[in-house]
């Protein structure tokens, strides 16, 4: 895999976690009132990532670099940053379009967050309302498995859409260390994301 293509990983699971907004604003008022993701808060963090892929026969590959993530009235909108603080690319989510603008100009557009991660990554990855994942959860969802809670009863590790999720230092938005696996036939994937600040 070359270094682009995991680049590309990176933005498309980013996507994932951005992917909640789009599919949460046409959500009925009963509906809101019912799901404590639809009463989340403006988030923003800024960070970095590490992303290794690891494939028998294959030269491990790794990326690495930093993110700023802001999250309010509806808007999404993620930067991806090379380790020297050049943008790569910029991730925005609307109610009404996702677009992946690349550092070149040249852009990827989708109608929701998951039409897009199939044009960025190349395949069809399951979105499960993983924006939950920067900030402080108590209650685990349907799909969690194996979770694991601190003394807090903060939610710190769990299963879920193939993934194994782990979180850790927390303050008080959310982790500030996530460690995310994933271990298909012949190929790992181990991302971990810093959070330095807001």
């Amino acid at each position: 895999m070359r270094l682009w293509a995991c680049a590309r990983v990176v933005c498309g699971l980013t996507l994932l976690v951005l992917a909640g907004c789009t599919t949460q604003q046409s959500v009925t008022p009963t509906e809101q009132s019912a799901s404590p993701v639809q009463t989340l808060q403006a988030l923003s963090r800024v960070g970095r990532f590490a992303l290794r892929v690891e494939e028998p026969l294959v030269p491990t590959q790794a990326v690495q670099g930093g993110f700023t993530w802001r999250d309010a009235q509806g808007r999404l909108e993620l930067d991806l940053t090379n380790p020297f603080g050049n943008i790569l690319a910029r991730i925005e989510v609307t109610g009404k379009r996702a677009v992946l603008t690349q550092n070149t100009g040249s852009k990827l557009e989708a109608a929701t967050p998951e039409e897009l991660v199939k044009i960025a990554v190349g395949e069809a990855i399951p979105v499960q309302g993983l924006r939950t994942w920067l900030r402080n959860q108590t209650v685990a969802e349907p799909s969690m498995a194996r979770v694991s809670r601190d003394d807090q009863r903060r939610i710190t590790g769990f299963e879920q859409a193939g993934w194994r999720v782990e979180l850790s230092r927390f303050d008080a938005m959310g982790p500030r260390l996530l460690i995310l696996s994933r271990q298909d036939d012949t190929k790992k994937i181990v991302i971990r994301l810093v959070i330095d600040g807001t």
